[in-house]
């Protein structure tokens, strides 16, 4: 067996995860959560796996019942039979570092199913309510034979939109006492809905939040124009599990939809190329910091203030340089 030069045998953990072995897929993702140096042996050897996870996103505001309504959901998938993962991220602390990483216990009643692999991650920082290490995640449970990967957002705001772009299919969770007004307007995170869940809606104004964001609907944006999908309105009480099954329906609606129009594979194109978009920024960025400090930046800075050349110059000689 070829064993990489840091003592990790990338084939053989790979071969165990497509056998579905707990242990195995744990591994792999946390040598993508610390940015293994086999990071690229690894994502190698997944590459043959892909494409056959359904990957679903859960956002919405902190206290709607994001947890919730995700463990109902995977009940209800496990009921027909479906394998599911899940990747929840929680927020980092910025003094340590660390995240309470609470979903595991909010999801204790799966916790013992083989079928079910449930996965905590810090967001360390990064901006949209994900973690980075969400791709490559996502990649291990879909070799893992996973049918169906939920990804569950930290409690996000008007700009943390960034599971749109990780999706297959995203549901905005919505709750009333949310301050319901203030949620249907934010018009960043309603556009990147295909479905939305009312939960709790056995509270009172649940019917108002509803009637919100028909009427945020009609205002226009992405789903309104000829032929586009409209985000059907679900409601649920998660807690009780009331009302999952016309959420799963809706999803199975969405994706015979996209199957139908061609979204799938541009969606799943158009992550492919942000993903690949941000690996290489980063080796840019990566490549950039050896620039600070350098001498070849203390000498353009002086050619610079002696008025030998402009500062244009001298980046683009210093980016030719790399």
């Amino acid at each position: 067996m070829a064993v990489s030069r840091r003592g990790v045998d990338v084939a053989e953990l790979v071969r165990r995860a497509t056998d579905a072995e707990p242990r195995a897929v744990a591994r792999l993702i946390s040598l993508v959560e610390n940015d293994s140096p086999v990071l690229r042996e690894v994502a190698a050897a997944l590459a043959p796996y892909g494409g056959h996870a359904q990957v679903v996103g859960l956002t919405g505001s902190p206290g709607v019942g994001k947890s919730t309504s995700t463990s109902a959901i995977v009940t209800a998938l496990r009921a027909a039979g479906k394998r599911v993962g899940v990747l929840a991220v929680d927020p980092s602390s910025p003094f340590s570092g660390g995240a309470l990483l609470g979903d595991r216990v909010r999801m204790q009643d799966h916790a013992t199913d083989p079928d079910v692999f449930i996965r905590s991650m810090a967001s360390r920082g990064q901006l949209g309510g994900l973690s980075a290490a969400v791709p490559q995640a996502l990649r291990v449970l879909d070799a893992a034979h996973c049918d169906v990967v939920l990804v569950e957002t930290v409690g996000v705001g008007q700009a943390e939109v960034e599971i749109a772009s990780l999706a297959d299919t995203t549901l905005l969770v919505v709750a009333p006492g949310f301050g319901d007004g203030i949620q249907a307007a934010k018009a960043g995170i309603i556009e990147i809905a295909d479905v939305f869940v009312v939960n709790k809606a056995d509270r009172d104004g649940a019917d108002q939040v509803a009637r919100d964001l028909r009427y945020m609907q009609s205002l226009g944006g992405r789903h309104s124009t000829a032929g586009a999908w409209r985000p059907p309105i679900v409601k649920t009480v998660a807690a009780r599990g009331e009302g999952v099954d016309e959420l799963l329906a809706a999803l199975e609606k969405h994706r015979a939809w996209m199957d139908e129009h061609g979204e799938l594979a541009r969606r799943r194109a158009a992550r492919a190329a942000a993903e690949i978009e941000a690996i290489a920024v980063g080796t840019v960025k990566q490549r950039f910091a050896q620039v600070h400090g350098s001498t070849a930046l203390s000498a353009a800075a002086g050619r610079v203030v002696a008025g030998e050349t402009d500062p244009y110059t001298a980046a683009d000689e210093l980016v030719e340089s790399l």
